[in-house]
């Protein structure tokens, strides 16, 4: 089984781009446009890895790494 990804970032090239990438490498991807839908995704899929960006509207990246943090072991990435 492909090891799960999940991309944050409120730009949306950025999540395509890196959605592509990771995609062709083998792995699962998952993205979100804004912190909140990544939580929920987190929340019901479980990945394996979170990239996610700093500098969003709203809820911050570190605001998501806090989060995921408390639920999770998970890897995270910051952009």
């Amino acid at each position: 089984m492909a090891e799960r990804v999940l991309v944050v970032d409120d730009e949306t090239q950025i999540t395509r781009v890196l959605r592509a990438a990771l995609s062709a490498q083998g792995y699962d991807v998952r993205a979100a446009n804004d912190p909140v839908e990544a939580l929920r995704i987190f929340d019901e899929w479980a990945p394996d890895l979170v990239i996610t960006d700093l500098m969003m509207p709203g809820m911050t990246g570190v605001d998501v790494c806090r989060a995921v943090r408390k639920k999770s072991t998970a890897p995270i990435l910051v952009l």
